[in-house]
């Protein structure tokens, strides 16, 4: 069935500025409220399953609303989703991969046509303001465009060198059935991108969406049912990562594991995987994206206006609860002064509310998130002098905290070395441009950074010496396009993946080499 796609272009955002825009979400969320409350099932071999044990999801900027009620999966339930998911291997490898690339098309389709619904749910589920939610759901469909692109690139014949004699060739199969393991704060993006490269790869997975965020989880697997993804090529599961999740990593069965989230729990299933169990075949593969202390250097030759812009949105957008996210910033002892004075201005005049009325600063996404945040507010006290923030807000309701600002804060603090994943900044005195090189690559991890210079020497060095897997110029650090900016960290960030970007799915495949002697 060849077919012919247009080039990829990314999903355009939604202006929310414009009043018409803003009354559809608006009404949109007003809509998915009416349904708060409502029991989902787990999805295994195309069929729904209940259980006795469930899992609320709680919406973070009212904590006594229930966004919805989910089945806490059991071991036995995981097992039998593992099966589901090898059993419909058998067929799905089969399938060519501009037919498996139709049902992303079709997914994507469906998620333009649901766009307010799934931004309303990811408002009142994670979170997020109107433009964050919808950026995320915009994601979402790059990444059911883009990987069913490659898909079909990767399906083409893959050249080889004549050998006189022999009819050669070289080709990728799928690797079998593992575990999507995404994270809460892209709670559709990320989960998506995963599950589709997966899919469109010849793959099977059981997904098991975060325990923040399982709603978004349950619309993805509603969303590719609704197309018609055979049954068992998607499996829905929800439980928790000790129970379920390790179950599934460990199991000799699972073939591959594809995680996004915190270093730590990335570690540990990289860990946990790289054990071999009785009766396993191959050697796992994992697929982690984990965490970032990322940076932006403000140089003394900076655009000052635009650098404060930079890193109040890189810093705050969304509550800093981004894995790209800056949480440092590198300021060139030169600029300092005026830099602090310009960041104090324009982080206080940021708004704090309820995401679903578009605060620009919402809550982070539970009281134990809270309490972390707040307890590295306290250690950052003993470590700079707060400029700005640095309270919970307690006359809201939700889970909110002030955004924060330490100034004077030595590279090797705890606040400047440790993920906090919250609304809290340290920034740092350089002495010049090659020691605020020293500075940012002085951590772990290397997932982003930025570097606002008008010198162009100075930038062609940071792109030499910045070490990290996704570098910008004079712009923010977050906000990575699929197609645009292939996403993925070095060091303690993870793998490398580069989601979004030409080398992704052969994350999600294998090399097969066939030879025949010709007469």
């Amino acid at each position: 069935m060849a077919f012919k796609l247009k080039p990829f272009r990314n999903e355009p955002h939604l202006d929310f500025s414009i009043a018409e825009n803003f009354k559809r979400q608006r009404r949109a969320i007003e809509e998915v409220r009416k349904r708060f409350g409502q029991e989902y099932p787990n999805l295994i071999a195309g069929k729904e399953v209940w259980s006795r044990e469930k899992l609320r999801s709680i919406n973070p900027a009212h904590p006594s609303e229930v966004v919805g009620i989910f089945q806490k999966a059991t071991r036995r339930d995981a097992e039998q989703a593992l099966q589901a998911a090898w059993k419909a291997f058998e067929e799905w490898k089969r399938v060519p991969a501009e037919e498996r690339a139709q049902y992303l098309l079709r997914a994507a389709q469906e998620m333009r046509r649901r766009r307010l619904e799934l931004n309303a749910w990811m408002i009142c589920e994670v979170g997020k303001n109107y433009a964050e939610a919808d950026a995320d759901t915009c994601e979402a469909i790059d990444f059911l465009e883009y990987y069913a692109r490659e898909a079909i690139r990767y399906a083409q014949p893959q050249p080889v060198t004549p050998v006189p004699g022999e009819r050669n060739e070289y080709f990728y199969i799928p690797l079998g059935a593992g575990v999507i393991i995404p994270p809460w704060n892209f709670p559709l993006a990320i989960l998506t991108g995963m599950t589709s490269a997966a899919i469109a790869a010849g793959n099977t997975v059981v997904v098991k969406p975060s325990s923040e965020s399982p709603m978004m989880g349950w619309l993805l697997a509603d969303i590719f049912r609704s197309v018609g993804l055979p049954e068992g090529v998607l499996n829905f599961v929800v439980g928790s990562g000790a129970e379920v999740g390790d179950y599934l990593v460990a199991h000799p069965r699972t073939r591959f594991i594809a995680f996004t989230g915190s270093m730590e729990v990335g570690l540990h299933i990289h860990e946990l995987a790289a054990k071999p169990q009785p009766g396993q075949l191959w050697i796992k593969r994992t697929i982690l994206e984990m965490g970032g202390k990322d940076a932006i250097i403000v140089d003394s030759e900076a655009d000052l206006d635009a650098a404060v812009q930079g890193v109040v949105i890189s810093a705050y957008g969304y509550q800093g609860q981004k894995c790209s996210a800056c949480s440092r910033a590198i300021v060139d002892k030169a600029v300092y002064t005026e830099f602090v004075r310009k960041l104090k201005h324009a982080v206080k005049a940021l708004s704090i509310g309820d995401p679903a009325e578009n605060y620009q600063v919402g809550p982070v996404i539970s009281e134990r998130a809270r309490e972390s945040i707040l307890y590295y507010i306290r250690v950052g006290r003993t470590e700079g002098r707060l400029l700005v923030g640095g309270n919970a807000i307690a006359d809201l309701d939700g889970y909110y905290i002030e955004p924060t600002v330490f100034v004077n804060v030595k590279p090797r603090a705890r606040i400047a070395q440790e993920e906090i994943f919250g609304p809290v900044l340290a920034v740092i005195k350089a002495e010049g441009f090659t020691d605020a090189l020293r500075i940012a690559n002085g951590t772990i991890y290397g997932l982003t950074g930025s570097v606002y210079s008008r010198n162009p020497e100075k930038l062609r060095r940071a792109r030499e010496e910045f070490h990290v897997g996704n570098l910008y110029f004079n712009r923010k650090c977050t906000g990575a396009l699929v197609g645009g900016h292939p996403f993925g960290g070095f060091n303690m960030s993870g793998t490398d993946s580069k989601a979004g970007g030409p080398d992704y799915l052969l994350l999600f495949l294998q090399g097969k080499s066939v030879s025949e002697k010709l007469s």
